[in-house]
């Protein structure tokens, strides 16, 4: 008997919706959008994409999805956060916007569009532990990581320039997040990553 394809989730109020679900379909995985508090149940994780941050947390809680996806990811819901998803993965914000709020669970400060305004966006290589060869990396207004907690892995961070050494890919638990936008980048292989670590726990 064929295991079925896990089911993947795409946050999709607002940002990177469409490029999202196609990366994660090309690495095996079912992708559904995700608007309303009902669709969360039958997922095995969620993808929270690039976009504006503080859109997205004001369009959660008007689409009354944000507490559920918090409870969630309290309970173990793994998920994924590519630049805006890596702000509302943080439980603290330097920079951040009147009255926004993040859904939380990894222990990082994360702060906003850090690497400057839109026309500041740049891309390069980076080493990102778990995967082979360089990763090709696309940064847009992008967030980067000012401080980690103990139970916090670090799995890149910037190579060169004025930003060099600044944490741009973190792990906590089942808790992904990147600076960068890996899923217009052409290289699946973190959502590969991530989709295995889901198969891994729904064994």
């Amino acid at each position: 008997m064929t295991a079925r394809p896990v089911v993947v989730g795409v946050l999709a109020l607002q940002g990177d919706v469409r490029e999202h679900l196609a990366a994660l379909r090309e690495a095996g995985a079912e992708a559904r959008p995700v608007r309303r508090p009902e669709e969360l149940h039958a997922l095995d994780g969620i993808v929270l994409p690039g976009g504006e941050s503080t859109t997205i947390d004001k369009l959660s809680r008007i689409f009354e999805v944000r507490e559920p996806l918090v409870k969630r990811l309290e309970s173990g819901l793994p998920a994924f956060g590519s630049c805006a998803g890596m702000i509302l993965l943080a439980d603290r914000i330097v920079d951040a916007a009147p009255g926004q709020q993040t859904f939380g669970g990894i222990d990082m400060t994360v702060r906003r569009n850090a690497f400057g305004r839109q026309v500041d966006s740049f891309e390069s290589d980076l080493r990102l532990a778990g995967l082979d060869g360089p990763l090709h990396a696309v940064f847009i207004r992008a967030p980067w990581v000012e401080e980690v907690g103990d139970g916090v892995e670090v799995l890149a961070r910037v190579e060169s320039g004025p930003a060099s050494g600044r944490a741009v890919a973190v792990r906590q638990g089942s808790l992904l997040a990147t600076s960068f936008h890996p899923e217009i980048s052409g290289d699946h292989r973190i959502h590969q990553l991530f989709i295995e670590e889901l198969v891994r726990t729904a064994r």
